[in-house]
This record gives structure tokens, sequence and C-alpha cells, in this order.
């Protein structure tokens, strides 16, 4: 598969996705709060025809023309799931508290992915958000914009913690990638 490195864009909308993403858990730990670069974070409200809690999976399901939004930002798919990791505590656990939910592990959005901030646009297939690895994956004919700027390829991949991303290709078709210079300001007199 053909790689590209992309720049400004790709983090641009890397910290879009990631803002996203974050704020359904509200940025517990202080290594998230770095990332997102939020001292408090805004309120999320999501919405959606269904929501599933399944309590022995650790999940949860937004399903039917999920919504999420946080100031500015906004995802919407056919479906957000949200996988918690198991709580860990030293003593056994007993009755109704049993299997409840522990700190984020993923969060996947899945069908018509699309996520907004301002002018920046991601859209996909599905897009993976893996909390302890910082990465973010969009798949199927994922494409990344801002303004005119426009990136495509079959999967686009951000590592959040090294301030990077790259697109692959898929079998038929290669990545592109249409970068506009930044417009120069006129100087009046």
């Amino acid at each position: 598969m053909k790689q590209i490195k992309i720049g400004k864009i790709l983090v641009s909308i890397g910290s879009v996705v990631l803002l996203l993403f974050v704020s359904y858990i509200h940025a517990q730990d202080e290594g998230i709060k770095k990332h997102t670069k939020t001292e408090t974070p805004e309120p999320t409200q999501i919405t959606s025809d269904r929501l599933d809690a399944y309590n022995d999976k650790r999940m949860v399901v937004f399903s039917g023309n999920a919504v999420a939004i946080q100031g500015n930002k906004t995802i919407t798919a056919d479906r957000i799931v949200m996988y918690y990791k198991e709580k860990s505590t030293n003593h056994k656990k007993t009755g109704a508290m049993e299997g409840t939910f522990g700190e984020l592990e993923r969060i996947e959005a899945c069908g018509h992915v699309q996520i907004t901030q301002d002018k920046r646009i991601a859209k996909g297939k599905e897009a993976i958000f893996y909390q302890d690895e910082q990465k973010i994956i969009i798949k199927g004919n994922a494409v990344m914009s801002e303004d005119k700027n426009i990136i495509r390829g079959e999967k686009i991949v951000l590592l959040l913690r090294e301030n990077r991303g790259y697109v692959e290709s898929g079998s038929d078709k290669r990545v592109t990638a249409t970068i506009y210079p930044e417009g120069k300001k006129e100087n009046k007199k």
C-alpha cells in the first residue's frame, strides 16, 4: 500500500476527532487533558433513535441517526459505540455492581461517519478511537478536508501522541491530496 505523510491539515482534523471522542469520557486523566488542550471540557450532548447499555459487555450503543455535539464540534454516524475496560478493584464485587464500567477503551463510529469543526470535515464509513494508544483510524473511502484542501485514501491513521499521521491507499485507488497555498494578505496603505 502506498503511504503519504501529510502535514497541517491532518493534525488539525486529528485534533478535532480527538476532542470529539475524548469529550465522551470528560477527560479524566491529565494526559488526555494535555492532548485536548482543554481545562474544563464543554458538555457533550448525544442524541440517537435508541440507546442500549450492555453492562456485561461494558459497552453503550447509540444507534439510529446518532449525533454527538460538543461546542462547535459535531460527529454524526448511523451508530456510535463506546467500549469500557473492566473496572479494577482490590475487592470482589457482588450483585448489581458486578461488571460495572471502568475507563474508556475505545469508541467506534459506524456508517456514514462525518466529523466537523468549523471548516474542518472528516468522513468515512467508520472511525475508531483507541484510548490507550491515542490513535484514530478512519476507514472506508476516508476523506479529510479544510476549506478547499482535500486528502483522500482508503484509510487515514492519526497518531496523536506523535503528532503525525498517514494515509493509505486501497487496492484499486491511490492516495490523493489537493493542498492549496495559504492566501497572501494585501497590505493597505
